[in-house]
């Protein structure tokens, strides 16, 4: 879903970033890997060798904070993720939107997020058509799969 909306309003911006997997990237690598990524990603390759987060911290707040930019970081899971990748509302310029993916809704207001949108759960039909599409990469399968998706959607909900 994060990746749909970028794909769909990104050319809106001046910049464009959208990082995934980010509980994931923390588990294995430090904040600086999180921030390397992003200005990767934002087309700032010069500051790749520094190692002090803080300082890639402020490199990424000066990178932004004149621009108007879209930044999605997907599933996030600890406040730490969040200061050092979107600390404050004045890192980012005018028009800018940060949308942030996560299953701790405490999270977010403890980094001071004001607007929530809560996503639903899709049902069952619509977890069937999400695995097949993702998992078998079709929108129709042979019949014999279809009961054990039916099994995976009961087992998961």
């Amino acid at each position: 879903l994060a990746r749909a909306v970028y794909n769909s309003i990104k050319d809106s911006f001046e910049d464009a970033c959208s990082l995934g997997n980010v509980r994931e990237n923390s588990a294995t690598h430090d904040h600086g890997h999180l921030i390397r990524i992003l200005l990767n990603t934002l087309g700032d390759k010069t500051e790749f060798l520094l190692r002090d987060v803080n300082e890639l911290v402020s490199v990424l707040k000066r990178r932004l904070c004149q621009r108007k930019v879209l930044l999605i970081l997907d599933d996030v899971d600890k406040l730490n993720q969040l200061k050092v990748t979107a600390g404050d509302i004045n890192w980012f310029g005018s028009g800018s939107r940060i949308i942030i993916t996560t299953r701790n809704k405490g999270l977010l207001r403890s980094h001071g997020v004001q607007r929530l949108y809560e996503v639903g759960k899709l049902s069952g039909t619509e977890a069937i058509c999400l695995l097949r599409r993702i998992a078998l990469k079709a929108d129709t399968v042979d019949p014999s799969y279809e009961s054990i998706l039916h099994r995976i959607v009961a087992f998961a909900c």
